[in-house]
């Protein structure tokens, strides 16, 4: 077996969550009772990103050269978008994936309180459309940033 060349690699992935009106006027309010929900998510993410390996049994460890998770209103919702970069022997995809999915995950549940019925359901919420935006491939030196 032969060793993969080391590679630069960048990938961003989105998705959304979405959420009652009232619901996002108490986040663009910030009348939410554990705090923002946006802050949150975006730390929780890129936690989460690094931590790729140990969640998911066929990731390898990568060395992250760089990464950011942003999380921001849309109509009906909120969107995560994270982008990782790296220069090594594999795809960081998985890590932008596992980033969306953890922010927009930390901001369920923080927000969870606000959109539960009667019955403790959640006929609204809904995390939609998670996947990779961008993937790039390309030698070290040729690195686009």
């Amino acid at each position: 077996m032969h060793a993969k060349p080391l590679v630069y690699r960048r990938a961003v992935a989105s998705g959304s969550i979405r959420l009652r009106p009232a619901t996002l006027r108490a986040v663009r309010e910030h009348r939410v009772e554990k705090g923002d929900p946006i802050a949150a998510g975006e730390i929780a993410g890129l936690v989460a990103l690094k931590q790729t390996p140990l969640l998911l049994p066929h990731c390898h460890p990568v060395p992250i050269t760089g990464s950011r998770v942003e999380i921001r209103p849309i109509r009906g919702g909120l969107r995560a978008t994270a982008e990782v970069e790296a220069i090594y022997r594999t795809g960081v995809e998985m890590e932008a994936l596992t980033g969306v999915a953890v922010a927009l995950l930390t901001v369920w549940d923080m927000l969870k309180y606000l959109e539960k019925d009667a019955r403790g359901q959640y006929p609204a919420t809904r995390i939609e459309q998670v996947k990779v935006v961008t993937k790039v491939k390309a030698a070290a030196k040729e690195s686009p940033r």
